[in-house]
């Protein structure tokens, strides 16, 4: 077990107008070019010109992670603020409307936007990514179906786009009801070996419906030109503690399941589609409803379900030095996720007299704030 399961993250924005909150709807070209003079590599358009993207180089330890991101936001923020823009982590911008977005003009990002027509302008959502380097001599695809189970409570934890276009969902993770519209999502088949895997894309590839499989948009894949497997459902995370805290508890996870081979091995069609139901309930309820334990068939509170996860793989995390950062989403639980603050925020300006337009624009300023702080403080700190 000398693996040292090197990891990186991936944070997806949205650039917003500060003198009105609403998304950036074209992005600026020397707004990007200093960011790219800054952050170098570290920084990428997205699909959509009001979304930037930024991704960390491979790490071996959750503090270098945590320079990195809090790093990437910082410039990012600094930046922003000299343009009259500012940046915002959410999995869905509150106020912002699909149809008055613009796609970037790239040769990959075109040949999506001609791909998906409609559904690339309504793609108006930010994720996080993580990926985590799998040994050689280990299938990926092997632990790509076994890591399924725990998708719905990574997904829970990570909750921040309670909001569609100026209204409420009701829903804790909005962001997963736009990406399902999009084809190759979604939880991924239960493929029996890489070889099967490999033949479904080399089918699609031999026939030009995509390039590579970085055209596949699942949950959880394993990456098209890294040795990684990369989580992919969960929302961008507002608090940089929280999107370290699930960063943190895959990675123990994959080393966990690499540790322990026969753990949700053969899983059965019945059980991804119960995966399927706790990826709902995760969407529409967060931490704050239960998910059905495969190995029980009962429903259990996902606080039941994550304290037991965290003792399955504290072994692990403290071996990969992140025990400390897997902590911190025990108190996800107490404190509630993105979701939570901005409902709060919201329903608190509502009840005071606000109209919703008003109530919006508080929930906006909210996440402007919270993805900004404390962030010099930790970047000084290196904690």
């Amino acid at each position: 077990m000398g693996h040292s399961y090197t990891f990186g993250i991936e944070e997806e924005y949205f650039v917003f107008q500060r003198r009105t909150g609403g998304v950036q709807e074209t992005m600026s070209a020397q707004f990007f070019d200093e960011a790219r003079q800054m952050l170098g590599k570290h920084v990428t358009r997205e699909l959509l010109q009001s979304q930037i993207e930024i991704a960390t180089t491979p790490c071996r330890n959750m503090k270098d992670a945590r320079l990195q991101l809090v790093g990437c936001r910082q410039a990012l923020q600094d930046l922003a603020f000299k343009h009259d823009l500012g940046v915002l982590a959410a999995g869905t911008h509150p106020s912002a409307e699909w149809s008055d977005q613009h796609p970037t003009q790239a040769t990959r990002y075109g040949k999506v936007t001609h791909d998906l027509q409609m559904l690339a302008r309504r793609k108006m959502i930010c994720g996080m990514h993580v990926h985590v380097e799998i040994p050689p001599d280990r299938s990926r695809v092997d632990l790509m179906s076994r890591m399924l189970p725990y998708l719905p409570l990574l997904l829970a934890l990570s909750t921040s786009s309670p909001f569609w276009q100026s209204r409420p969902t009701g829903l804790m993770g909005y962001r997963q009801n736009i990406y399902s519209e999009l084809p190759r999502s979604g939880l991924p088949d239960l493929f029996q070996s890489e070889e099967d895997y490999q033949t479904y894309v080399d089918t699609l590839v031999r026939n030009r419906i995509i390039d590579d499989a970085s055209f596949l948009w699942w949950a959880i894949r394993p990456s098209s030109h890294l040795p990684t497997l990369e989580l992919r459902i969960t929302d961008v995370c507002t608090n940089v503690d929280d999107a370290l805290a699930i960063a943190a508890l895959y990675r123990s996870l994959v080393r966990h399941l690499i540790r322990k081979p026969d753990l949700n091995r053969g899983l059965t069609s019945p059980g991804r589609a119960i995966v399927e139901e706790n990826k709902w309930r995760a969407q529409r309820y967060g931490i704050h409803g239960s998910l059905i334990d495969l190995h029980s068939g009962q429903a259990r509170s996902a606080a039941n379900m994550l304290t037991e996860l965290l003792d399955l793989v504290w072994e692990d995390a403290e071996l990969l030095g992140c025990s400390e950062d897997l902590a911190t989403a025990q108190m996800i639980l107490r404190t509630g996720t993105s979701a939570d603050g901005q409902l709060a925020v919201y329903e608190e300006r509502i009840a005071a007299g606000a109209t919703t337009d008003e109530a919006i624009h508080a929930v906006v300023c909210w996440l402007a704030d919270r993805t900004a702080a404390p962030l010099a403080a930790r970047l000084a700190t290196g904690g």
